[in-house]
């Protein structure tokens, strides 16, 4: 075999298992943005360096710039061979990337080649595997057989989705994987939102593998999730699936309700901050009298009557709206929000699916 060796992405699939390593040698802002799931950064330009590069290629020369580029590209590559890659063996088998299999990928694999390493650069790079994502998740999308986990806010959705992962079932968690809880109070405190590309490559990261034979549970959701918008080919499946409902008796939404969104509690100011947002749906008088309420302490009564008034109402209205099955759908009635409860539902839900 000559090394370093040309690889289609659809290829590099059917060998991954053959590769002690996947390197994007892009900069770090490219590879936070989104990268192939599993890949590691070994940049051989940084991000200011990249600038640099490319302000050169406009403003002076092309032959400047690859001179002023091939110099940063070749310090930079043998700093990660004297450092994080020193005490790799001959036999060492890594794919390379980059933004589309030029330059910055090609340079690193012919040093690695050289050294004797067993080197294989992706052909077309990052950009042909965005291309294959974006084509392979319709093609997955629509032969998954989703069961829909159906409930109004405070029902406990996404606690069952979890129980479920964790009883072996095939779950698609599409709220942590967005980092968000999907409504107007769903931001998580510390955790920023992914990029939309890379909330699509986590997406596709867990479907590819998922048995088609076999039911995918997953919660109903609307076509955005924060800021970060579902695959239409998810939404579409996920809409026309069977159904499942969880349902809690009032007093235990609220008390999950007050545990799940605990950083509220802990910071009243907070809570009225984001209630502003609902002025244009129920007005400014009844918000500063929800406002009132949260830095007042009558959270209960404030959660009551958000769930009244606000949530199970546009839950009613967007379930039957959206998703074909949700009038036949299973109803599990659970009496508390205890673990021992959702392990009961999830176990019924598996029997019953």
């Amino acid at each position: 075999m000559k090394y370093p060796e040309v690889l289609k992405f659809e290829e590099f699939l059917n060998r991954s298992s053959n590769f002690d390593a996947i390197i994007d040698v892009r900069s770090p802002l490219e590879f936070e943005e989104d990268h192939i799931p599993g890949a590691i950064n070994f940049p051989v330009l940084n991000d200011t360096e990249r600038v640099r590069v490319g302000t050169m290629y406009k403003q002076v020369g092309t032959f400047e710039a690859k001179r002023l580029g091939a110099a940063l590209v070749a310090k930079n590559i043998a700093q990660h061979i004297e450092t994080q890659l020193q005490d790799q063996p001959k036999e060492w088998a890594p794919l390379i990337y980059c933004w589309r299999g030029g330059n910055r990928s090609g340079a690193m694999a012919h040093i690695f080649a050289k050294i004797g390493w067993r080197v294989a650069q992706l052909d077309g790079g990052y950009k042909t595997y965005r291309k294959f994502i974006n084509d392979n998740i319709p093609e997955i999308a629509c032969k998954l057989n989703f069961r829909v986990l159906c409930g109004a806010t405070g029902n406990g959705k996404s606690r069952l989705l979890q129980m479920l992962s964790e009883i072996g079932a095939q779950v698609l968690d599409l709220e942590k994987l967005a980092a968000h809880r999907g409504s107007i109070l769903g931001e998580l405190p510390k955790h920023n939102q992914p990029s939309q590309k890379n909330f699509e490559s986590q997406i596709w990261n867990q479907i590819q593998h998922f048995n088609f034979e076999k039911p995918v549970f997953i919660e109903a959701e609307s076509k955005k999730i924060g800021n970060l918008r579902i695959p239409e080919s998810i939404v579409k499946t996920m809409r026309q699936s069977p159904c499942i409902e969880i349902k809690l008796p009032l007093d235990q939404r609220i008390a999950l309700l007050k545990e799940d969104y605990a950083h509220f509690v802990a910071n009243p100011e907070a809570l009225a901050h984001q209630l502003n947002f609902l002025v244009s749906l129920h007005g400014r008088e009844k918000i500063n009298r929800w406002n009132e309420m949260a830095i007042s302490d009558s959270l209960d009564q404030l959660v009551l009557e958000l769930l009244s008034q606000h949530y199970d109402p546009a839950y009613i209205k967007s379930i039957e709206r959206n998703f074909q099955y949700a009038k036949t759908a299973t109803e599990i009635y659970q009496s508390s929000i205890s673990k021992e409860d959702f392990l009961a539902s999830a176990q019924r839900i598996l029997i019953l699916n």
